[in-house]
């Protein structure tokens, strides 16, 4: 499709965050009201046009071909807990009611390993018994995680801990000689790769960390899930700090991700995903979906009108967001 067309459809909103995250206060996206849905163009401040063309795959792949048709209609979604004081954590988790599975940012840049085990400790004070990840992006060495694991766990899985596949994979080696059960997922390794299946040929990993926008859409992320499965992976489907439309797209992954049976015949649900963070905006573009006992509704959601005056982005701003996505069509 032709850029301009895409243009004439796009919509640049400016969302304001309940919690500082990833650096930035205000979520800036663009939205593009297609044929066949809703799609959002978002990367990261940070990336170039050639990185940033992929998430525009997956806007126009909702936009214009829509989503695959879902499998389910509900998935559990796990809280997520920002690089906050520890005394911030319940006011953070009273955003997430019912999740179990909690995945907390640490080796945030400024802190230290005692910063993050206070706040992993406040997520076990106000949630007993809770599956606990932690999403380190990139920030450690391969010592630094191994020790972290040590004085964080019981841990589900470190995410991304150190930044190269071969770092996980020592990492991985180390936890197993010295006998932490702590499993590795890779986030960056995956989606920010020329190859993300070389995770599972150095055996870095035993959790992919996949991502509708990143990677191009959710049938790339369906077809990928597929093939990592194959080399013994497990999947975990999560946002990139996705809009209510992105969210879309990352619930119609998870919903439309093959059933799995166990031995005794017996489906096995998608683990639990990392596609509530909508619930760290204060305002969204569509009516927030009902979180209900770590679950939310897959059924897709549509822009109000009215939001999307409200939030709509500075002139400026939005004119910025069309030229990066002009940029990023010239990847297509």
């Amino acid at each position: 499709m032709h850029v301009d067309d895409i243009l004439d459809r796009a919509h640049v909103v400016a969302l304001p965050m309940a919690v500082r995250f990833r650096g930035v206060d205000t979520r800036e996206a663009l939205l593009i009201d297609g044929p066949a849905g809703w799609g959002e163009f978002s990367p990261f401040l940070e990336y170039g046009a050639q990185e940033a063309s992929a998430w525009l795959r997956a806007g126009l792949e909702a936009a214009y071909e829509g989503l695959p048709a879902p499998l389910r209609d509900t998935v559990e979604v796990n809280a997520t807990v920002p690089a906050v004081p520890a005394a911030a954590v319940p006011e953070v988790l009273a955003r997430f009611p019912g999740c179990r599975v909690i995945k907390v940012k640490v080796a945030e840049q400024g802190q230290t390993l005692a910063d993050d085990i206070a706040r992993v400790d406040a997520v076990r004070d106000h949630v007993p018994g809770a599956v606990i990840r932690v999403d380190a992006n990139r920030g450690w060495t391969v010592p630094e995680a191994v020790t972290a694991a040590q004085e964080l766990g019981p841990l589900d899985y470190l995410e991304q801990p150190c930044a190269t596949v071969e770092e996980l994979a020592e990492v991985r080696r180390a936890l197993m000689r010295s006998g932490i059960f702590a499993r590795v997922a890779a986030d960056e390794s995956i989606r920010r790769s020329d190859d993300p299946y070389r995770v599972a040929e150095l055996q870095a990993a035993d959790v992919a960390v996949v991502k509708v926008a990143p990677l191009g859409g959710v049938r790339r992320v369906l077809q990928l899930a597929t093939d990592l499965r194959a080399r013994h992976m497990d999947i975990t489907v999560a946002s990139a700090l996705d809009t209510a439309v992105g969210m879309n797209a990352g619930l119609a992954a998870v919903a439309a991700l093959p059933v799995l049976s166990d031995d005794d015949d017996m489906d096995v649900p998608p683990a639990a995903a990392g596609l509530a963070t909508g619930s760290l905006f204060l305002e969204d573009v569509a009516e927030p979906r009902e979180l209900v006992d770590g679950h939310l509704p897959v059924a897709p959601v549509t822009p109000d009108p009215d939001r999307l005056e409200t939030l709509a982005a500075p002139a400026d701003r939005r004119d910025w967001w069309f030229d990066r996505l002009r940029d990023a069509h010239r990847y297509l």
